[in-house]
């Protein structure tokens, strides 16, 4: 019997394209007033490249990362009883240099250079219960030395300091791995100075979180199995020392220039899809893969934290430099990381996580030096009324930060996007919505989609067979915005999203507009106030709509004095109501002409056809229909409408005015 397939959509075949996963576009490596390089080009991969010197050195500062080895890094101490201010870097030396043959040994070192440290006990708890005696004695004997030499490196390989990655500011930053090598060695050794001010806003590399995160038992072991990852990345790269370089960048659109969402006519459709309830993101070799990120980046990397980002930067701890000069991301950012490298294997996900050997990454280098790993970091919301995601505003942010993730400068042959269920754990997101949410981000930016639902079948069926109909149905970024809208106003559970997407669709396809109450077609027998009938094709369970207890539409073709009497109320009463919602709160257009709806009527001696004005008014109707069934509307066009009314059409209010007028005498 053959597996049974897990997969919808294109295959991955397809998807590349017939032309492999490393054919697609990349950015380069260029150094410029936006994009700092702090070794010498080119890397040719041959040997780790030499540093980059400058002579301006950019150790201690605000715009820079403080270095532990700058003039500036002083510490107080006592000496023969006396109060002395030495370099710090001096105390980190002297203290490293004595034997370390114990945890406890360890520790003191740690704390002959840090002030009022929690007490390391994961650490003491990982090497007498978890580790065999022969392995910590090789950790002692043997890793720590070269994790120590290479950590007293950093002021040769790093001479000029580190740029900080700020927000509001589109930078990057390209390091060797050497370099990173050499800065996640004193992270180890939690050398870096430490600052109030920018620990609020800087998530920091130094360990001494992860060493003392033992009030949770029941993830005591998983913190463990991140430190078995970490000492086979310490293990590997003080042996033989790596070639190639990252690339770090930090991506912002202004709210001003992101996309009118409610204006985009792309078509869903377009975008190239394929669904799998099998795989995982970091497998999928040249999309770029999404991290499922914490707006500190890096999460719980160091603390608790075991789940997708936190896992993701443990087996590839070259990620975890970035909590070292990326700031905290706000609502319209994102960060691009590009040639990591993979050093762990893993089973299981949080609290069964665990580390289940060496992994040896073969991935291509590109033509700059960097394995051709590309991540994308978004930061979901976290909900915890889950109810809430369906806000208008809060679609909107997290569609925004989607698309500053996909979107790039490349604009022919970008890489799909690797992703999931975005948000959907801890953070209570919807994972309906979710999918919506980063297939429309995907059509804006031009991307192909590869979504990996993380064993759950149901959504794998349900996303699919969603698509399937946006795309048969050819709908639009604009479209599915206006029905989100909709939906927002509703209050169905979120699972109703997408048959609630079917049934609105075929709703405004069979919506009447006023127009037809003017137009009688050729050869029909069907009186001026019938509305055209219309069948759906759908199979979904039709929505409930409430209607107006008092709205009954004529079914039988009425005489022509009634007809006379209630064809201004049977129209104007059809202004008000949709079948379908306006996404759009009601214009000031409308309100003005719902006012004139509320007249009543009475009747008259005179025929209501004698009466209408001169002007087209059914072309006037038409204009209405547009506002009123308009999906979305900025306020710079709201504005345009009432110029629109009060100028381009005041004879033809004053004439309807001046109609309503007469027939309440």
């Amino acid at each position: 019997m053959g597996t049974e397939k897990t997969w919808s959509g294109l295959s991955l075949t397809d998807i590349y394209r017939g032309k492999g996963p490393w054919s697609f576009s990349i950015s380069s490596v260029e150094p410029s007033r936006y994009h700092y390089v702090l070794y010498e080009l080119p890397a040719n991969l041959q040997h780790p490249p030499k540093p980059h010197q400058s002579s301006q050195p950019f150790l201690w500062d605000n715009d820079h990362v403080r270095m532990p080895f700058s003039e500036e890094n002083l510490y107080p101490l006592k000496e023969n009883g006396t109060d002395v201010i030495k370099l710090r870097w001096t105390v980190i030396q002297e203290a490293l240099s004595l034997p370390i043959n114990s945890v406890n040994q360890f520790e003191a070192a740690l704390n002959k250079y840090n002030m009022s440290l929690p007490k390391f006990q994961l650490l003491h708890y990982f090497f007498t219960e978890v580790l065999q005696e022969d392995e910590s004695q090789h950790f002692f004997k043997t890793i720590l030395p070269r994790i120590i030499k290479l950590a007293l490196r950093l002021p040769e390989l790093i001479p000029c300091g580190i740029p900080l990655l700020a927000q509001n500011r589109n930078r990057s930053l390209s390091l060797s791995q050497l370099q990173i090598s050499c800065l996640l060695a004193n992270a180890f050794l939690c050398t870096f100075p430490y600052k109030k001010s920018v620990a609020s806003r800087y998530p920091g590399v130094n360990f001494i979180s992860l060493y003392s995160s033992f009030e949770r038992v029941a993830r005591k072991q998983c913190i463990c199995e991140k430190i078995k990852c970490i000492l086979n990345y310490f293990d590997r790269i003080t042996q033989q020392e790596p070639t190639g370089v990252v690339t770090f960048e930090r991506k912002m659109i202004p709210w001003s220039n992101m996309p009118k969402w409610n204006t985009l006519e792309d078509k869903l459709g377009d975008t190239r899809v394929h669904i799998s309830s099998t795989g995982t993101i970091e497998d999928a070799s040249g999309f770029l893969q999404v991290d499922f990120a914490n707006k500190n980046i890096g999460g719980g990397v160091l603390r608790y934290g075991c789940v997708q980002e936190e896992i993701r930067f443990i087996i590839c701890p070259e990620l975890i430099v970035s909590r070292l000069f990326i700031e905290q991301l706000n609502g319209v950012e994102a960060v691009k990381i590009i040639g990591v490298e993979r050093y762990s294997s893993y089973t299981g996900y949080g609290d069964t996580f665990r580390f289940s050997g060496n992994f040896e990454d073969s991935t291509p280098h590109d033509l700059f030096g960097r394995r051709r790993t590309s991540i994308c970091v978004i930061d979901a919301t976290k909900f915890n009324k889950p109810r809430d995601q369906f806000q208008g505003a809060m679609i909107l942010r997290e569609v925004n930060k989607a698309y500053v993730g996909f979107s790039c400068r490349e604009k022919e042959n970008v890489a799909p996007i690797a992703t999931g269920n975005w948000g959907c754990g801890a953070f209570n997101g919807s994972k309906q919505l979710k999918t919506l949410i980063q297939l429309i981000a995907c059509t804006a930016a031009k991307r192909d989609l590869v979504y990996y639902s993380f064993d759950d079948e149901d959504i794998t069926k349900d996303f699919y067979e969603i698509y399937l109909f946006l795309a048969n149905n050819q709908v639009t970024i604009k479209q599915l915005w206006s029905i989100l809208g909709q939906f927002t106003r509703s209050s169905l559970n979120e699972e109703k999203l997408y048959p609630f997407i079917k049934q609105a669709y075929f709703d405004s396809k069979k919506q009447p507009t006023i127009s037809k109450y003017f137009t009688k077609e050729p050869n029909s027998k069907r009186g001026p106030l019938e509305p055209v009938p219309s069948s759906s094709t759908s199979k979904t369970a039709p929505l409930t709509v409430n209607r107006s207890p008092e709205h009954k539409p004529s079914t039988t073709n009425p005489k022509k004095t009634k007809l006379e009497e209630e064809l201004v109320e049977e129209l104007l009463s059809s202004l008000s109501e949709d079948i379908i919602p306006s996404s759009q709160p009601e214009t000031p257009v409308m309100k003005k002409f719902t006012k004139l709806s509320k007249v009543k009527t009475k009747k008259s001696s005179e025929t209501i056809v004698d009466m209408l004005p001169d002007t087209d008014i059914s072309a006037i109707f038409d204009m209405l229909d547009g506002n009123a069934n308009k999906s979305e509307s900025t306020k710079e066009e709201e504005k345009m409408e009432i110029d629109d009314y009060e100028h381009g059409h005041k004879g033809a209010k004053n004439k309807i005015t001046d109609y309503f007028n007469k027939i309440n005498k």
